[in-house]
């Protein structure tokens, strides 16, 4: 599972910075927002964006691009707020929505096995001490922990336990991800067509 970053990016949302080599590969850097600039007050006004069921953050009127979030508590990954322009294509719609349905998707599968795994670790923890005959505090009121190698013994339990349900996960992401990837190839491709177009025109007459 991604891990978590405690209070890293509570503050406010930062926008994709367009251009930013590290962050985007050659695709995805064209569907990044123009400019980066930090969220303003929350209770500023929002323009229309897509819904999502992860963050309820609205980005400013004047926003023209997606805006990542901190870590959810539960999965522990970065939401992102899809923008939506105003003269969307059909085409782009549907790449948008499937990226939205693809963020939501993995974000439930996340927080799903995290809460598992927490909840799992702690039983564990718990059985092992008890079979000790020791107790969940210390004498000094800390509480008690098990070694590397009693750990490292769940920690291969739980992967084994869990190898078919991550194999599926595994099938399933390179699938979106390829869907997606199929799809800003088609609005890359759009989009240079309807920049072409009125050069033709212009060329005709």
């Amino acid at each position: 599972a991604p891990a978590a970053s405690g209070a890293e990016g509570r503050g406010g949302m930062a926008s994709l910075r367009r251009g930013r080599r590290t962050f985007l590969p050659p695709l995805r850097r064209s569907f990044a927002g123009r400019g980066c600039q930090l969220a303003p007050d929350r209770g500023a006004k929002c323009r229309d964006a897509a819904p999502s069921r992860i963050s309820r953050f609205c980005p400013p009127t004047t926003s023209c691009c997606d805006w990542i979030g901190p870590p959810d508590k539960y999965s522990n990954l970065r939401p992102v707020h899809f923008y939506i322009p105003e003269n969307e294509s059909p085409l782009e719609q549907k790449l948008r929505e499937l990226r939205q349905d693809t963020q939501e998707w993995n974000q439930q599968f996340w927080a799903n096995q995290n809460l598992t795994f927490s909840k799992e670790k702690e039983e564990f923890i718990h059985s092992t001490l008890k079979a000790k005959g020791l107790e969940l505090r210390t004498e000094s009121g800390q509480r008690a922990t098990l070694n590397a190698e009693e750990m490292a013994a769940f920690y291969e339990r739980f992967l084994s336990k869990n190898f078919q349900k991550h194999m599926c996960y595994n099938r399933e992401w390179y699938k979106r991800n390829f869907a997606i990837t199929f799809f800003m190839g088609k609005v890359a491709l759009e989009r240079i067509w309807n920049k072409l177009r009125p050069k033709q025109k212009k060329t005709c007459n």
